[in-house]
């Protein structure tokens, strides 16, 4: 059954910010919670009928405390001086020989740098070469912060096993007030976790109270449960808008994750559902229940392709591994033998700093290299360009594209099999008529190709994998539409495209933003969709035959009035428009959200607007008031409103079209 809960607040990261004052009502009533699902101190699971508990005493502890500043040890060389490579000064590579101690001291400094710096400029990497790091009597212990990565070296999940927690918690903006709802921007990957340690309530679980852009991909739990919920800091909080592939995890609760999105992995029981959850060839998952409990559960993944990453061999060579496409898959690619793919020497990669041009990296690419972005933050004056078939352009540690002067940052040719993975990127202060464009626009603008005689591949799609997009957050941002897809076969793996809600540079007229996800190309399929706050329609989708497994999305909060938010007799704008003249096209696990707070009454009059036509299939659809503003109808003019009437509780569509 569906988690009971309050209406999912609007982010925030300041004190005088209505989420913040809410928040404080909503915690002076007491201890009791509502659950599916008793969680104690010893971690187990029981029934997943929703009941009204008493917080055991251990979740009832103040704060996790961010490790105590202290300077960065300088780590000593696993390998002689000189033959690592230079990936700058914040990756930090570990090697099981160091005593876990420095190890410890290490992510302890990182992460009290990290755990509140939501819009800071900082990037980190963290790296553990193959070999198994702590103890019962010694574990490590990771508290992963904004703007981190954590990654395994080895050829598979299981070659680097830490013996401990890898842990995102609830982030407190005030003592009173602690939440995982803009817990952004951290990837975990490609490790085992055996899950030991620590005290109390926070032996039971490893944590992973994260939202959106904070990929787990290739993950191994041993030893205990996976929580994707914080309830240790203060009770259970909240967390939104999630995503998993390529893993393998024992008991997951789920707890008040409001949407989640699982692919191709394997798990045990899943606790809790509560508005949106969508799992796509996942072996273990719950079975088709939507909207009661709201599971939508597809047997396989029409395509796929996992994000390529970063390994070291026992000679101490790094190369890159680039995992194949999977059509109709489902299940991990590395639990029954090695993932199949391809596996390119660093020696093909340029190594990119932040102090390198555009006008650099493009050199090194039109000489044939692939490109590896060390952390930080770029600062692009002109669109770096993807020109060749089956480039790889790979971000470590969240590394940050930034458009200055109304670059566009980054383009891509109409090429096949270019894989683009962990790249962020911000809009400048300049407007960009796009942030990312794949193939050439409608007026011919765009990367060229100098193999123009060679365009799309549908077993070989071009794909984006953990890319996400800010316009506003860290400073005033403008752009036109954050993502084009313009070319047939492309494959979009995790993607958040987000008009900042909070932040700097945030405001009706200052971070603009029209549209977020623009899809004029064929045969394109997406895994995992979040946009978010956008002007106009959030996404449009011109192509045909495109697929969406999980869609995740949130109305502008800010519209000052009725008047500024409609078009063509229309209220608003949809999260979600299909162009009226497409003719094939299916969407599962669908979600669309309203929070109209600087005018509340303001309408929407849908989340999803759509031709009606046989080839036209959504299923499993919702919209939801977050306690502002009115939206008429879920799809089209089919679907009870949501309003202030029952805020928080959905209006579903469970099939529509076909």
């Amino acid at each position: 059954m569906p988690l009971a809960h309050p209406p999912h607040p609007p982010r925030a990261d300041r004190p005088d910010h209505p989420h913040v004052r809410r928040m404080k009502g909503r915690r002076a009533a007491g201890t009791m919670v509502l659950l599916a699902g008793l969680i104690g101190s010893g971690g187990g699971l029981a029934a997943a009928a929703p009941v009204a508990l008493q917080a055991p005493a251990a979740t009832q502890a103040s704060a996790p405390q961010a490790p105590a500043p202290a300077a960065f040890p300088a780590a000593p060389p696993a390998v002689p001086e000189g033959t690592e490579p230079d990936f700058g000064p914040n990756v930090r590579i570990f090697d099981p020989s160091m005593p876990v101690a420095e190890i410890q001291a290490t992510v302890d400094a990182i992460a009290a740098q990290q755990v509140d710096d939501e819009m800071g400029s900082k990037r980190y990497s963290l790296l553990f070469k193959p070999g198994t790091y702590g103890t019962a009597a010694e574990p490590l212990i990771i508290q992963v912060g904004y703007s981190t990565e954590v990654s395994g070296l080895g050829a598979s999940p299981t070659d680097v096993i830490i013996n401990g927690h890898v842990d995102v918690y609830n982030r407190c903006l005030t003592a009173e007030n602690c939440i995982a709802l803009n817990n952004f921007w951290r990837s975990l990957s490609n490790l085992t976790i055996n899950v030991m340690g620590l005290e109390g309530c926070r032996s039971s679980a490893n944590f992973w109270a994260a939202s959106q852009a904070s990929p787990m991909r290739r993950v191994n739990i041993t030893g205990g449960n996976l929580s994707l919920m914080d309830y240790c800091t203060a009770g259970p909080q909240y967390a939104s808008g999630g995503f998993i592939s390529d893993s393998k995890t024992g008991d997951v609760i789920n707890g008040s994750q409001q949407q989640y999105f699982v692919r191709d992995s394997s798990i045990g029981n899943w606790s809790n559902g509560v508005w949106n959850q969508v799992f796509s060839g996942v072996d273990g998952a719950p079975a088709q229940s939507f909207p009661n409990p709201p599971y939508t559960t597809l047997a396989s993944t029409p395509i796929s392709r996992e994000k390529p990453y970063l390994t070291v061999d026992g000679d101490g060579r790094y190369s890159v591994f680039v995992p194949s496409v999977r059509t109709d898959s489902s299940g991990t690619t590395w639990e029954n033998g090695p993932t199949a793919g391809r596996s390119l020497p660093l020696s093909e990669f340029y190594v990119a700093t932040p102090s390198d041009s555009a006008k650099t990296i493009n050199a090194q690419l039109a000489r044939g290299k692939n490109l590896l972005l060390t952390p930080g933050v770029y600062g692009i004056a002109e669109s770096i360009e993807v020109k060749r078939e089956n480039t790889v352009v790979l971000g470590m540690g969240i590394a940050t594209l930034t458009a200055l002067n109304g670059a566009v940052p980054l383009t891509v040719a109409d090429v096949p099999g270019v894989d683009i993975a962990a790249v962020t990127i911000d809009a400048g202060e300049v407007n960009s008529p796009a942030l990312l464009r794949i193939g050439k626009d409608r007026d011919g603008e765009g990367s060229g190709s100098a193999n123009s005689s060679v365009r799309s591949d549908p077993a070989n799609p071009t794909t984006l994998h953990d890319v996400f997009f800010r316009i506003g957050g860290p400073h005033v941002g403008k752009a036109s539409n954050s993502l084009e897809v313009n070319s047939d076969n492309v494959l979009l793996d995790h993607i958040w495209a987000w008009r900042a809600d909070h932040g700097n540079g945030v405001g009706w007229t200052t971070n603009t933003g029209k549209n977020g996800v623009i899809i004029n190309g064929d045969n394109v399929t997406a895994t995992g969709l979040f946009v978010e706050h956008y002007q106009e329609y959030n996404v449009i989708w011109n192509g045909e035959n495109g697929k969406t497994i999980f869609f995740q999305n949130e109305l502008p909060y800010d519209a000052p009035n009725q008047a500024a938010w409609q078009h063509d007799g229309v209220l608003g704008w949809a999260g979600y428009k299909i162009a009226d003249t497409v003719k094939t096209h299916e969407l599962w696990g669908g979600g669309s959200y309203v929070y109209n707070n600087v005018d509340p009454t303001i309408h929407a009059t849908r989340g999803f607007e759509v031709p009606v036509t046989p080839g036209v299939k959504l299923h499993s659809l919702l919209t939801v008031n977050l306690g502002a503003g009115t939206l008429d109808h879920v799809i089209n003019d089919t679907g009870a409103p949501v309003s202030t009437d029952a805020v928080g509780v959905p209006s579903y569509v469970p099939e529509f079209g076909g």
